[in-house]
């Protein structure tokens, strides 16, 4: 058991502080009912926090707060995607959101989901998903879908220097790589808007 257990909190680590899961995302490394009561048992010393019924995180932590951080909803979203075998998508207004591109505070966070109609409530926010026909399924990546959903909520707005910064901070220089390739049969105009995004001619 406290093998299984090393071997669980070693792949929470690795994913890194925010990831958001569920007891499938370690079923290569023993039974169900062996991680479910090493999923319990972290919680409880609370080296990972339960979000929800069957989800969890690995909390991220504010030095200048000096507290745990509230969960990442997009995490919970694709843990609860994974979880229920759906197709999602980040709508664009909470993609923009996500991104850091809108500065309101959402209390309602919308996915578009190839499931059933639903919505959870994450602390003082709540977690929707809407049934529909999902739109770019030709793209292999969230992370593409996430932006050209939010560049599309834009409307063809222009993007500033520092937006177009804040998108290249969030994704980082391997995963721009991805999507430049992944998104380039996306609608042109927008297809344009991540060329300028991650400075590809």
């Amino acid at each position: 058991m406290q093998a299984i257990e090393n071997k669980v909190i070693s792949r929470i680590y690795g994913k890194g502080r925010g990831w958001a899961f569920f007891k499938n995302d370690f079923v290569d490394l023993g039974r169900a009912s062996a991680i479910d009561q090493c999923l319990s048992r972290l919680a409880k010393s609370q080296r990972i926090r339960r979000v929800m019924r069957g989800i969890y995180d690995y909390p991220k932590f504010s030095s200048l707060l000096g507290k745990e951080l509230e969960p990442d909803v997009d995490q919970v979203a694709r843990a609860l995607a994974r979880k229920f075998g759906w197709k999602i998508q980040v709508a664009g207004n909470t993609a923009l959101n996500v991104l850091g591109i809108s500065t309101q505070v959402p209390s309602r966070y919308l996915y578009l989901s190839d499931g059933k109609s639903c919505a959870y409530q994450i602390g003082n926010r709540e977690l929707s998903f809407k049934k529909t026909r999902l739109k770019d399924m030709g793209l292999r990546y969230p992370e593409s879908a996430m932006l050209v959903q939010a560049i599309k909520a834009l409307e063809k707005s222009v993007l500033s220097e520092h937006e177009r910064k804040q998108i290249r901070e969030y994704f980082g220089e391997k995963i721009g790589k991805r999507i430049l390739k992944d998104a380039r049969y996306t609608t042109a105009w927008a297809y344009e808007e991540i060329k300028r995004i991650f400075k590809e001619e």
